[in-house]
This record gives structure tokens, C-alpha cells and sequence, in this order.
């Protein structure tokens, strides 16, 4: 089927060295011939062999717009394995526009958001896991999230997905031609083994599942909450994570009101941080709504850091904390260890069972061992990718949800001896919702929401 060809700038819209239109359709090789002049005039782009870059003039019939390369890449081995053709010009916002209007004029149309990764999955060169990790490429914000989601890109969780599919697939068709063919296929016996291959992906599906929380935290950062009295250092604490003087430091206790965010980035790992309002009674109307934020952050935080002045003894204010503490991920740092020390280690441990740190944000003391303890905490002291393949995505996640809740009505129908057309029913039930997660059965409207994320140019 042919389909129209589209356009647009896959740079960004600012002044830099250089700036690149891409056409992807049927007829982005009879546009290109139209727009494009070699040095001596004597060469059409069309007629050139694929993959290979020539220099020369973008024109509007007789007015020349800019010096440009042409980049020329023939179906089916190219991104959206249709033809394509990147234009290589000077990188002024007005020359990128004039040449995009030029190739509108010549027959493209401007393409919509993410429509290149689009046809690419709609063409069948990658599954949709691939092109959603497309976008999150682009987006990391860490080593560990870029190397995720390269990992993806490759093809892990299709690889993966596509096994477990294809082991389902098996067992849906022997159970269907033995209640075809009954005299020649028994289903002796069958329960056990069908058990035994359940369990087996059901397992596989849990793995998947457990790296999602990794994968979210790879993918977002760990979403992390400073928690303490006021004056206790917390406001300190974050301007040596963050390495300058982001947050208000003073002697008067409730400077800090509303929640200070900031992004920071330990061992290839990305830590959102917010600085809150210190934690106390407080008649004052302003610093009550700090502090009811406070509370409100840390319940939905993935780590708090719980700061306490070891210079003062602990008070209600404290074990209020200590209560927020009690079933979330959460160090507890004294502070001012530089000082005389009236809340020791001992002292917390009578009330709370966390890793506790002295530390002193004034002289930066016990900085490197929350940093360590953190690391451990999250990624069992090592942050490792080999071959492991982390679920970053809420859809891909449901997806997985779905298929194992499928498998576990197969496990419950075994154990209550039902029809073998039960299993079947329910097998489908899980290999469509793993169809669903890398493209191959999916809603035009899903797949229209995926690609409006991504940039107009990708």
C-alpha cells in the first residue's frame, strides 16, 4: 500500500552547528530530486545507490535556500523501512523552516509526533516495547536508565515476551487438537504437565514484574524526602548533596515553608529531592501547611531521610517522624556530630530499627557512607545490567499483571479439575495480553497515545 510521505525537522528549533530534515514515504526520493542540485547539476539523488551521502544546493525552483548534505536511505533498510531521506544544513531556525516548507511544497506533509517510530512499528521493523524505549532514550536522565533503555531498544523484553508467548501458543494448540481429535491425542496426564509449564512462565512473568520497581527507579529516580524538626540540618544537608547553596540556611527555626525540589545524580543514580518544612506543632498558619506537606510527601516518597539535631535531645516532634518511618525505605542521619552529642545511635535504636549515620553537613562528615547506604539499599550494593531486562514502562506493566492473573485462573482450574477447554480459555486470555504489551494486539487509540509523546522530528 503506498503511503504519503512526511516530514520534518529532527533537531531542535535553536541556533547550532547543524540542522537535519527528515522525509520518510513513497515519494520522499521524487521529492528530493526536485529540491536537491548536485555541484555540476548532473546527479539525481534517486539514481544514486543507498546509504550514501552527497554533497550540494536545497533550491525552491530558482532560489537557492541553503548549502546542505544529503543523506540517502532506500526502503526497506532504513528506520521506518520505507525511503528516507535526511537533509544535513546550517542550523538557523529560518533556514530549517525554509527547507521543511520547501519539501511541504514539494509533496510532503508535515509528520505528526512520533510518526517515524510509528511506521517503524507499523511496518513491523520493531515491537512496541522497542518504540516506547525509543522515547525513554531520549528522556533518561542517568547512565543506568540510557543503558535500560538501549537494552530494550535491542529487543530484551521482546525476546523475553515473545518465549513466554510462544511456550502459551504451544499448550493453547495441543489442547485444542486433542478435543478435535480425541481418538488419537489423550489428555491423560496432561494436568501435571500443563502445571509444570504454567508455573514455570508464571515465574518468568513474576521476574519481569520484580524489576519493574528498579525499572521505574532507573527510569524517574528515586523519589526521596528530607524529614526533621526544624533547624535539625535539613536544608543544610541539601545544599552538600546538591553541591551550592540551593536552600535558605539560618539559626531561626521554620525558614524552610514550602518543599524544595531538587535533582541530583549519585553513582549514575537519580535522586529527586525534597527539602521540607521542619516537623512541629506550630500555631503559625503558613508553617502548618509546610508541615502538612511534609507529611503528605513522605507518605508517597520511595526513601526519607530522617534528619535529628544530635545536639538535642528527642521530643514528640521526633517520634511523630519516627511513626512515618516505620514501613518505608529510610536512614536516619545525626546531625552535627561536630557538636556536643546528646542523642547518641543508642538512643534512636530504642525506638526505630533503621541504619543510622553520624554525620556533620556543616564539615560534610559521613557525606560518602549515606551515598554508600543509599546504593546498598536500592541496588543491593551493586548496580548491574548484563543481561537482566527491567520493566520501565506502566503499560508494559499491566500488560504482565494481566497475563499472570490469566495463568493463575489456569493453576486454580487445574487444582479444581475442570474441563481442559477452561485452560484454554484462559491461556488465550494470558498470550493476548503479552500480544498486547509489544504491539502485535493493540487498539489504533493506544497506539495513537504511545507515539503523541514523542517529539515531531522522531
Amino acid at each position: 500500500m503506498k503511503s504519503d510521505t512526511i516530514a520534518a525537522i529532527a533537531t531542535a528549533m535553536s541556533p547550532s552547528g547543524i540542522g537535519i530534515i527528515r522525509l520518510s514515504g513513497d515519494e520522499a526520493l521524487e521529492i528530493i530530486d526536485k529540491i536537491y542540485r548536485s555541484k555540476n547539476n548532473k546527479k539525481k539523488i534517486s539514481q544514486c545507490d543507498s546509504h550514501t551521502i552527497h554533497y550540494g544546493y536545497i533550491y525552491d525552483g530558482d532560489e537557492m535556500i541553503d548549502e546542505v548534505m544529503v543523506l540517502l536511505m532506500k526502503a526497506p533498510n532504513t528506520y521506518t523501512k520505507e525511503d528516507t531521506i535526511e537533509i544535513d544544513c546550517h542550523g538557523g531556525v529560518f533556514v530549517m523552516k525554509r527547507i521543511l516548507e520547501t519539501v511541504i511544497k514539494y509533496g510532503a506533509r508535515p509528520a505528526e509526533p512520533g510518526e517515524f517510530t510509528k511506521r517503524a512499528f507499523l511496518n513491523g521493523r520493531i515491537d512496541l516495547t522497542q518504540a516506547e524505549s525509543v522515547i525513554d532514550v531520549i528522556n533518561s536522565k542517568n547512565a543506568f536508565a540510557l543503558k535500560s533503555s538501549l537494552s530494550q531498544l535491542k529487543g530484551s523484553v521482546l525476546i523475553d515476551v515473545k518465549k513466554i508467548r510462544g511456550n502459551i501458543l504451544h499448550e493453547i494448540a495441543f489442547i485444542e487438537t486433542a478435543l478435535d481429535d480425541p481418538e488419537h491425542i489423550s489428555l491423560d496426564g496432561y494436568n501435571e504437565q500443563l502445571l509444570e509449564v504454567v508455573n514455570k512462565e508464571r515465574k518468568e512473568i513474576k521476574r519481569l514484574l520484580d524489576s519493574s520497581d528498579n525499572g521505574r527507579i532507573l527510569k524517574e529516580g528515586i523519589n526521596t524526602v528530607i524529614l526533621g524538626k526544624p533547624n535539625a540540618g535539613k536544608s543544610s544537608l541539601l545544599n552538600v548533596l546538591v553541591g551550592e547553596e540551593r536552600a535558605i540556611v539560618t539559626d531561626i527555626a521554620g525558614t524552610t515553608r514550602d518543599v524544595l525540589e531538587e535533582q541530583i545524580n549519585l553513582h549514575g543514580i537519580s535522586l529527586n529531592i525534597m527539602d521540607t518544612a521542619g516537623i512541629r506543632n506550630t500555631e503559625d498558619v503558613v508553617e502548618k501547611i509546610g508541615v502538612s506537606k511534609a507529611k503528605e510527601y513522605a507518605n508517597r516518597a520511595d526513601f526519607i531521610i530522617y534528619v535529628i539535631d544530635s545536639s538535642t535531645p528527642l521530643d514528640e516532634s521526633d517520634f511523630e517522624i519516627m511513626e512515618i518511618l516505620a514501613d518505608k525505605k529510610a536512614v536516619v542521619l545525626l546531625n552535627k556530630s561536630d557538636l556536643n552529642v546528646v542523642t547518641s545511635k543508642e538512643d534512636v535504636e530504642k525506638h526505630l530499627d533503621k541504619t543510622i549515620i553520624a554525620i556533620s553537613a556543616k564539615e560534610n562528615t559521613g557525606i560518602t557512607e549515606l551515598e554508600d547506604t543509599i546504593k546498598e539499599m536500592f541496588f543491593h550494593g551493586e548496580v548491574s545490567f548484563n543481561d537482566e531486562v527491567y520493566i520501565t514502562n506502566i503499560r508494559q506493566k499491566n500488560s504482565l499483571q494481566d497475563a499472570l492473573l490469566s495463568l493463575n485462573l489456569v493453576v486454580q482450574s487445574i487444582e479444581d479439575d475442570m474441563p481442559e477447554d477452561f485452560y484454554s480459555i484462559d491461556l488465550m486470555s494470558a498470550y493476548e495480553s503479552l500480544g498486547k504489551m509489544i504491539g502485535e494486539s493493540v487498539e489504533d487509540d493506544l497506539v495513537n497515545e504511545i507515539f503523541s509523546k514523542f517529539c515531531m522530528g522522531k
